[in-house]
């Protein structure tokens, strides 16, 4: 008697994209373009539409564009921030710094600028996937995209999970920070920008050391993305325990 064949795990699904975008051509191309990639992808056309998508569909990723009718993506962005930390790229047609800078400010994970290649877009989304949360795990390669590297380690615990700087702490095993006793709500970008500081406080961390560890970027890419990140995180755990080392980057600072 033939013995049966073991079946094969399911693969897990892949991250759902919400995309909003009023331009109908770009959003039907960009819509398009990420399901060859195999992303399951929901679109919405202004910013309230967006906003009830996202409270309806709860998708793993946003792409936002800066200018939308109703409600602009940066006022977007800053209302899913309100509920959600998942991963938002912002979409800017002219890259200017205002643009950029808002974005981030409001809670932007990342921005590209259009127009732009889609194996580029994809290559962010799934850069921000990686370092997100566990649906990194399902982000296969798409059609005709390259090999890419493995990603960037994240900040390795030290002996103790927990590492305590004056009265901030953060424990790395359940990856949750606390000042003072009270808990510190951070998206996982912020989180991770902080688990570098505190691996190495007192040591200078350069733009782009960040930038390749935390955003895994292996090439040139906007140092403001580290900038913004930054002030929301001293916004966070307190102005002074991030000193700007002019010329060079940042450094974890004791304050007491």
């Amino acid at each position: 008697m033939t013995a049966p064949v073991p079946s094969l795990p399911a693969a897990p699904p892949m991250p759902r994209i919400l995309l909003v975008e009023d331009d109908e051509v770009i959003r039907e191309a960009t819509q398009m373009a990420l399901e060859r990639y195999g992303f399951p992808v929901d679109t919405a056309a202004d910013g309230l539409q967006g906003l009830e998508r996202f409270r309806a569909r709860r998708p793993d990723l946003m792409l936002i564009d800066v200018m939308l009718p109703m409600l602009d993506g940066v006022g977007l962005c800053r209302r899913v921030r309100e509920e959600s930390s998942l991963p938002i790229l912002m979409m800017s047609a002219r890259g200017e710094a205002v643009d950029v800078v808002s974005g981030l400010e409001a809670g932007a994970d990342d921005y590209v600028v259009k127009p732009f290649e889609i194996a580029v877009l994809v290559a962010r989304i799934r850069t921000v996937l990686r370092r997100t949360g566990p649906a990194a795990a399902s982000v296969a390669p798409g059609p005709s995209d390259a090999a890419g590297g493995a990603p960037a380690d994240a900040a390795q615990p030290g002996p103790s999970a927990l590492r305590v700087i004056d009265d901030l702490a953060v424990d790395t095993d359940a990856m949750e920070v606390t000042v003072a006793g009270e808990p510190v709500p951070l998206t996982p970008t912020e989180l991770r920008l902080l688990l570098e500081f505190t691996a190495a406080p007192g040591v200078v961390m350069e733009r782009q050391t960040l930038l390749s560890r935390v955003w895994d970027y292996s090439w040139d890419a906007d140092s403001r993305v580290v900038d913004v990140h930054v002030q929301r995180l001293r916004a966070k755990i307190g102005a002074g325990r991030i000193e700007t080392v002019r010329g060079f980057g940042y450094r974890l600072r004791r304050i007491r």
